[in-house]
């Protein structure tokens, strides 16, 4: 197999083919990423094409979040009875497919359909618990690390595509914007597909970092799953306070960036004068920055306390919401909101995998952290559609910007609920070998 023999041309020279695993996923994930984005920027354009108000259109979008979001637990059971690859490959499909399809809709429930539950349902099987399930089953060491570079994909697909994404929109129309999105995750389901394996053992390799002498383990399942298995989970994570905690906060995550800045930004900053190039562009830049925070973030989690990280991130994200109608919409003024907003856009996530793992164990950390991130994504549900809701009613989005500030000074304070774990400290902790 292509996969086996590239795993043996780079254990020749020195490397894991982990890293072939890293790369492949950020890919895929970015590009699923660009296809979440991407509806953000068409807001305007759907609206003078079909009469739809935004209070519409953020409806169908919100349906894309909570699916999105939903979809985690399930996923780490697809994952674990048919293969990363195969799930990946088809969740690929999904999303291309229902980008394409969206440019032949006539109707809102096509809409609804092609960008609500095929965008929601594919993108949802490559998201966060991707990352995490990749970061546990491929390396025993640097797990942090992985997970922040992983996590980074999303700003960088949107550093990539939207800035493409809105001119196309401009001189060539919307439909035109679809196609790099499109494109890519066609490519990745072929890379994916000839490179993309289950586990290390697959190609005859100890995880990354495993200890020397450490057998290559079969490629069994750590657990049996069934169905039912991620709603036994559920209900065994939901009597721990740290899991309502990690859910909470990560609903305000949610709620703070994907549901509000992700999909109203540019409609926002149109109110403003702003034109959707130089607004798609700003977003770029916080994806920029947020490239260096989250793989930042990762790197720290391995070595501090991840509290305290979160603690400094909502507080931070909190402050640039509330400063945000403030900016005057001026090039210094979202510049600034950029750089701090942007740091910790998705920095939230390695310490949250962190202190879920440190809790619940390396076996269900999947699972848990999979109904944490499904939190994360009605937050973004009920702030895609809250804040089109209050632009329509109100003809401004800055009641929106006041409440998700408010609420991630409240996430920031609620972090210290959670008792310091041993498995946060500074040092990680030595992982037992997998039965």
């Amino acid at each position: 197999m292509f996969a086996q023999s590239l795993s043996n041309w780079l254990h020749r020279r020195g490397l894991h083919f982990s890293w072939v695993i890293v790369a492949v996923t950020f890919m895929t994930a970015l590009s699923s990423s660009a296809a979440l984005g991407l509806p953000g920027a068409l807001l305007q354009p759907l609206s003078r094409e079909f009469g739809w108000d935004v209070e519409q259109i953020s409806s169908a979008l919100a349906v894309r979040f909570a699916l999105f979001g939903l979809m985690g637990p399930f996923a780490a059971i697809l994952m674990e009875r048919f293969g990363l690859r195969n799930v990946v490959v088809v969740a690929l499909t999904l999303v291309a497919s229902g980008m394409a399809l969206a440019t032949q809709m006539t109707q809102f429930w096509h809409l609804v359909l092609f960008w609500g539950v095929m965008l929601g349902v594919g993108s949802g099987l490559t998201a966060l618990v991707l990352s995490a399930v990749v970061s546990n089953r491929w390396f025993d060491s640097h797990r942090g690390l992985v997970v922040g570079i992983l996590t980074a994909s999303s700003a960088t697909g949107q550093l990539i595509f939207l800035p493409v994404g809105a001119w196309l929109v401009e001189h060539l129309g919307w439909r035109m914007a679809v196609v790099p999105v499109f494109v890519a995750c066609a490519v990745m389901a072929v890379a994916v597909f000839l490179l993309m394996r289950n586990r290390p053992s697959d190609v005859g390799l100890r995880p990354y970092g495993a200890l020397p002498g450490t057998e290559v383990l079969a490629a069994a399942p750590a657990m049996k799953v069934t169905l039912a298995t991620p709603f036994r989970i559920l209900a065994e994570a939901a009597r721990n306070r740290v899991f309502w905690v990690l859910a909470g906060t990560f609903f305000i995550c949610g709620l703070s960036t994907n549901g509000l800045i992700q999909t109203h930004f540019i409609s926002l900053c149109g109110d403003a004068g702003l034109g959707p190039v130089p607004a798609a562009s700003v977003l770029a830049m916080m994806g920029a920055f947020d490239l260096v925070g989250t793989i930042a973030s990762g790197w720290l989690s391995d070595r501090y306390d991840n509290r305290k990280l979160l603690f400094i991130y909502y507080g931070l994200r909190g402050l640039s919401l509330l400063w945000l109608p403030y900016s005057e919409f001026t090039l210094y003024g979202l510049s600034v909101f950029a750089m701090f907003y942007g740091l910790d856009w998705i920095a939230t996530v390695p310490p949250t995998v962190r202190l879920a793992g440190a809790t619940f164990g390396k076996e269900k950390a999947g699972m848990v952290f999979g109904w944490i991130f499904a939190a994360h994504q009605l937050g973004a549900a009920v702030a895609a559609y809250g804040a089109g809701r209050v632009r329509t009613l109100l003809l401004t989005y800055n009641p929106a910007l006041f409440a998700a500030g408010a609420a991630c000074l409240l996430a920031a304070a609620m972090i210290w609920i959670i008792r310091k774990p041993a498995a946060a400290s500074a040092v990680p902790p030595v992982q037992a070998k997998a039965a």
